[in-house]
């Protein structure tokens, strides 16, 4: 196997860095747009035989040195209880949003190999499939994420609702807290017995909150998933979209590595977070646009900077955009690979 990324996470700094990419399968990639063409997203989800396919192209196409289950971070909401639809252009829908406790009432914890057997099928294909040429990392949204996309009822600009439910009837919004933490706790677990070698918590959402109410309204959650799978075997990772504001209390979550996004450099993160610390990320998606050389030399600020914390694991600082020619992608992915061998 290629072990590259496994090695990362667990602290050693490798040559060439490890590469793989937030949304690495999507809609860039021609292969994914046919399979789109045929059914709609949650049917993607849904259905292993696809979700594999589409997991699987990224490996093959662009040679990352891990793949990444093919699934949505609100898949288990669903499953608790709430309506889930994607329209295109819009984003995901969820009804009813959770603003009372009647609401909350409505839901319900879940057992994943009863309520997301196919997410679980999918893992155990991939394994195969994979054959162990490079390591399979699962993963989840974080509490907080989840909490705001239901309460919102989808995506929001202000988050106003979230935020009256935090400040204005705190423990409604704990007792949701604390469902969604079980839930993800358990959805992880099953993730790590199907097979996947390495999970990573995407918190889209934490970012809107300032470091004293990150502290109070969001750490403590993502802390305890993290406690709950020690002793797993497998390496955590904690990405906050917009989150440089906060990576002092990222770093205290228990994670094996913190995901950046591009708003800060790595060379700040290390000088706020110390050297013993291990890094992902952090590319803006919008340099692939760039001509070749600029991009050439915009990665190799990121990997000089990334040799300052103890080890390094190569991303875009957010998911890939579907605008970005594929062939970008590839050039990026070898870039790295060539740069830092």
């Amino acid at each position: 196997m290629n072990e590259a990324f496994l090695r990362a996470c667990r602290g050693e700094a490798t040559r060439p860095v490890p590469v793989w990419l937030m949304r690495q399968a999507g809609r860039y990639l021609p292969a994914y747009q046919e399979i789109r063409e045929k059914v709609d997203f949650l049917t993607l989800c849904k259905t292993p035989r696809l979700a594999v396919e589409v997991s699987l192209q990224p490996v093959d196409i662009l040679g990352v040195d891990a793949a990444i289950v093919f699934s949505d971070i609100l898949i288990p909401v669903e499953a608790m209880g709430m309506g889930l639809e994607f329209h295109e252009g819009e984003g995901p829908v969820l009804e009813p949003p959770i603003r009372t406790e009647r609401d909350l009432k409505g839901l319900h914890p879940i057992d994943p190999a009863l309520d997301l057997p196919f997410v679980l099928e999918t893992i155990r294909i991939l394994k195969k499939e994979l054959s162990n040429r490079v390591p399979l990392i699962g993963f989840s949204g974080a509490p907080f994420t989840l909490a705001a996309y239901m309460i919102e009822g989808g995506t929001s600009r202000s988050f106003v609702n979230t935020k009256r439910m935090m400040f204005g009837s705190p423990l409604l919004f704990f007792q949701l807290m604390e469902l969604i933490t079980d839930v993800t706790i358990s959805y992880l677990r099953a993730q790590i017995r199907a097979g996947v070698q390495a999970i990573q918590i995407f918190d889209t959402w934490a970012g809107i909150l300032t470091r004293e109410d990150y502290d109070v309204y969001a750490l403590p959650y993502v802390s305890r998933i993290f406690k709950a799978l020690e002793g797993s075997g497998v390496a955590g990772i904690y990405f906050v979209y917009n989150g440089g504001h906060l990576i002092e209390s990222m770093a205290r979550s228990g994670a094996d590595v913190i995901g950046l996004d591009w708003r800060i450099d790595i060379e700040t993160a290390v000088s706020r977070l110390g050297r013993d610390v291990t890094l992902q990320g952090n590319l803006d998606p919008c340099v692939l646009f760039l001509p070749e050389e600029e991009i050439k030399a915009r990665i190799d600020s990121v990997l000089r900077q990334g040799r300052k914390a103890r080890a390094h694991i190569f991303n875009l600082g957010h998911g890939i955009l579907p605008e970005i020619p594929y062939k970008k992608a590839k050039l990026m992915v070898d870039l790295i690979h060539e740069l830092s061998a």
